[in-house]
């Protein structure tokens, strides 16, 4: 039996994709920061689909949150409640406009949600992974400064961990939510690229992809936006406005079923990145940045340190 992990699997096309894979009698571990809406959406996909979900408590913001679901994680397979991991799935984000503000961690809110709450799930979960598993990373199109999605809300910056984490600033300049948004996704996807090659570098088949769901008006970057202007968006003439733009435009059911399928298909490549556009999954070319060995590099090193992971916790596969 298959149990796949996902955050941010209780809303949005996390929904989505959890209730596709139950109908591939999949195994599910739903995580998240609201314990009602959790066991809510566990308690539907188990009286539709028979399948054995768990609920585990996980804010992504906060790195003892991350820790103790990760330990909680471990524990359940240990006493055979689920069984080894088939795929992590990191799916939960959120934009938070306005000026920067920070976590318990002193961390600034949208680089830890988005990011550096998912660096850590991986690192205490990859052993946990069985040897042909997958990890998938929940990215946006708007990561990528060229394109006319990344200039949408604001053009990511070149990452600096620790710029990011403790002030949100490049340089002296505040950074405005968008672009703390955007460069958060470009971090998420120099992660799975860097995963990637650590992967191969220590002979394991394990595949790292990063995805781009498309802008969504119920989820992630729209979802904040006032009622009305989410209704608009949302509406035919204004989404063929907005293609015409050159925008990227996901569908919350499709996009979910996408991510299901890139969790379980056969045919999926290690270390890609693939983009929902127009009714169709298929690979793009991610930012010019984004394929910077060095700055993947970097950034790695960087975020083991804000997360404080030593030696004992750093994954054994990848030693």
């Amino acid at each position: 039996m298959s149990t796949i992990l996902i955050t941010g699997g209780h809303s949005g096309i996390g929904f989505e994709c959890v209730k596709r894979l139950a109908t591939q009698g999949i195994d599910l571990v739903l995580a998240g920061r609201n314990p009602a809406k959790l066991e809510a959406a566990a308690s539907s996909i188990r009286s539709s689909a028979g399948v054995k979900v768990a609920a585990v408590e996980l804010d992504v913001s906060s790195l003892g949150s991350v820790r103790t679901a990760a330990a909680q994680c471990r524990q359940m397979m240990e006493r055979g409640a689920i069984s080894r991991l088939q795929a992590i799935l990191c799916n939960a984000g959120a934009t938070f406009r306005g000026d920067p503000t920070y976590t318990g961690d002193a961390y600034e809110l949208t680089f830890a949600t988005n990011y550096l709450g998912h660096f850590l799930l991986i690192q205490l979960l990859l052993d946990s992974l069985k040897e042909d598993g997958r990890v998938v990373f929940t990215a946006s199109g708007t990561h990528d400064p060229d394109t006319a999605d990344g200039k949408f809300i604001g053009r990511a910056v070149r990452p600096d961990a620790f710029a990011l984490a403790k002030t949100g600033l490049d340089g002296n300049k505040p950074l405005s939510g968008g672009t703390r948004y955007t460069t958060s996704k470009l971090c998420t996807v120099l992660h799975a690229y860097e995963l990637h090659r650590r992967l191969r570098a220590a002979g394991l088949g394990i595949s790292s992809i990063a995805y781009d769901p498309g802008a969504i008006a119920e989820t992630g970057l729209l979802r904040d936006l006032p009622g009305p202007a989410r209704a608009m968006i949302g509406s035919p003439p204004v989404r063929w406005l907005m293609r015409r733009m050159g925008l990227t435009l996901g569908d919350l059911v499709q996009s979910g079923h996408a991510l299901a399928g890139l969790a379980t298909a056969k045919n999926v490549g290690s270390g890609r990145y693939y983009q929902w556009k127009d009714g169709v999954l298929g690979e793009r070319r991610s930012a010019a940045m984004s394929y910077d060995e060095e700055l993947a590099l970097a950034l790695w090193r960087d975020s083991k340190k804000l997360v404080g992971v030593g030696s004992d916790e750093e994954p054994e596969r990848l030693k």
